[in-house]
């Protein structure tokens, strides 16, 4: 399988608790503005191929396409329809490929999203966040809950897939509050929900709101209780969770998340986004210190280049910053941060980490198989019986090949991820 997700910087606003890569303003230098960026997306996507076909990767035709931000939304319709007509053009798209962007509910209609329709996608991730005015002032969310159920019907008028995100563990947000989101996003009638307890980084405005003592900080037990509740709710209403934060209707899961956590093969296109190739031998890597800005500003100077010899797959990423993002495009260089060969001890726990968040579960056999495969002496492979404690204490369930972990298994993931790193010696 081979993936592709596009990245869009822009916001109309900075949420208080974001801390993605986007930005409020409209032009941010070398190209990078809203009304020309698609066209710097699709010249990048011409500098992904030649790399590709440079270092002998053959991919299939795309699989699954993600827009994600930022705000993809907040470009026309005809941009990220012009996108995917590029991908089509450079790599072609699987007969029954899931076309996806996120959408503000502030910033689609159903015109926007029966131009979208027309023009090949298929789903639409809405951001909800929650159903409680005061939660979504919290969050510096300026939609209502009547945006989110106009563009889901809008999206169903069109004949597209409809998801909603959800947020848990806001401060001031109380079980029932969360039972009201949980609820309302269960009567849209999506097929899909996510569901992410809220992160808080120290940079973010709501992180400094919680330093300051302005704002309380979230509570791990309250974002157990809150996931226990939505994990309830969804199941009651035949949505069953197919990874830690997503619960879906069978057959309407995201197939290109799950592509991630399969670690399959995905290009990233745009400032911040990675990439990840599985079948690389080596790789001719920027030097990262020359693609940062000089001092006193400027472009970066011309990447040098050196071959890294890879075994276990690639990862890279772009450069943050837009207009540096867009200074490298313009000088016909792939707009890499950074890249590196992945370890077989990084293989391995990549291996252990995203099996451990899936209910098709961590297949056994494969992991022995990495294992035993390594010259690495102090590794071990992992018996069954090894595993009957964590089954004993109720956090995963074993079917035949495959661990799955249960609902206290899920809640204290981190903790299952650690011990199983722990019996393979890693």
């Amino acid at each position: 399988m081979f993936e592709v997700y596009i990245h869009v910087p822009f916001c109309l606003r900075r949420c208080g608790y974001c801390d993605f890569n986007t930005y409020t303003a409209t032009d941010l230098g070398a190209g990078a503005s809203r009304g020309n960026y698609a066209n710097m997306v699709i010249r990048e996507m011409k500098l992904t191929k030649q790399w590709q076909l440079d270092h002998g990767i053959a991919e299939p035709p795309v699989s699954t396409v993600f827009f994600g931000g930022g705000t993809p939304t907040i470009l026309a319709a005809r941009d990220l329809v012009a996108m995917l007509d590029a991908i089509r053009k450079t790599w072609g798209i699987a007969s029954n490929a899931e076309i996806t962007t996120e959408a503000n509910p502030d910033t689609v209609n159903e015109y926007y999203i029966n131009e979208l329709a027309a023009g090949g996608f298929t789903r639409v991730s809405f951001g909800m966040q929650s159903a409680v005015p005061h939660v979504l002032k919290t969050l510096d969310r300026t939609h209502t809950p009547a945006n989110v159920a106009a563009g889901v019907n809008a999206a169903n008028k069109a004949g597209l897939r409809s998801s909603v995100d959800l947020i848990y563990g806001a401060p001031g947000e109380s079980l029932d509050d969360w039972r009201t989101s949980v609820t309302t996003a269960i009567d849209l009638g999506v097929n899909h929900i996510s569901a992410y307890a809220l992160t808080v980084e120290p940079t973010t405005k709501m992180g400094r709101q919680i330093a300051a003592g302005t704002l309380p900080k979230p509570n791990d037990d309250d974002e157990a209780a809150k996931y226990e509740i939505a994990d309830d709710l969804f199941a009651a209403a035949g949505l069953e969770w197919y990874e830690v934060s997503n619960w879906a209707r069978p057959g309407y899961e995201s197939q290109h998340n799950l592509g991630y956590w399969r670690n399959v093969d995905w290009a990233g296109v745009g400032p911040g986004a990675h990439s990840h190739y599985n079948n690389v031998t080596e790789i001719d890597r920027p030097q990262p210190a020359l693609l940062t800005a000089p001092a006193g500003g400027g472009c970066p100077a011309e990447a040098g280049l050196g071959v890294v010899p890879v075994s276990h797959g690639l990862r890279s990423w772009d450069i943050a910053h837009p207009r540096l993002w867009g200074t490298a495009i313009n000088e016909h260089r792939i707009p890499w941060a950074d890249s590196e060969a992945i370890t077989a001890e990084e293989n391995l726990e990549e291996l252990i980490m995203l099996g451990l968040r899936l209910r098709e579960g961590l297949d056994l056999g494969r992991i022995n198989q990495a294992i035993a495969a390594n010259e690495n002496t102090s590794w071990q492979t992992i018996a069954v019986d090894s595993l009957r404690p964590m089954v004993d204490e109720g956090l995963i369930t074993i079917s035949g090949n495959r661990v799955i972990p249960t609902r206290r298994g899920r809640l204290l993931n981190d903790s299952v991820i650690e011990r199983f790193f722990g019996l393979a010696g890693i």
